[in-house]
């Protein structure tokens, strides 16, 4: 009997212990890294507002095209 309680008492030890470094030890190994570089502030160049434009007026172009079109086809007799 003398020998199984002195078994558990090391085993609930030994598992403290572990315990213990599981949670410690992340924090450790988390102290001795560097920390990360912050991102660069975002920046506009004007590229995407200059494709903005032209997306735009080719869309202004494009309905135009449309709404001209049967008034010009309007005068052609093809049947």
């Amino acid at each position: 009997m003398a020998g199984s309680s002195s078994c558990i008492a090391a085993l609930g030890v030994m598992a403290t212990f572990v315990l213990v470094f599981a949670i410690v030890s992340p924090a450790a190994v988390e102290a001795h890294s560097p920390a990360p570089a912050p991102a660069p502030v975002p920046t506009s160049d004007g590229t995407s507002i200059d494709q903005g434009i032209a997306y735009v007026l080719m869309l202004a172009a494009l309905v135009l095209t449309y709404l001209i079109h049967p008034l010009d086809a309007s005068s052609y007799n093809f049947f």
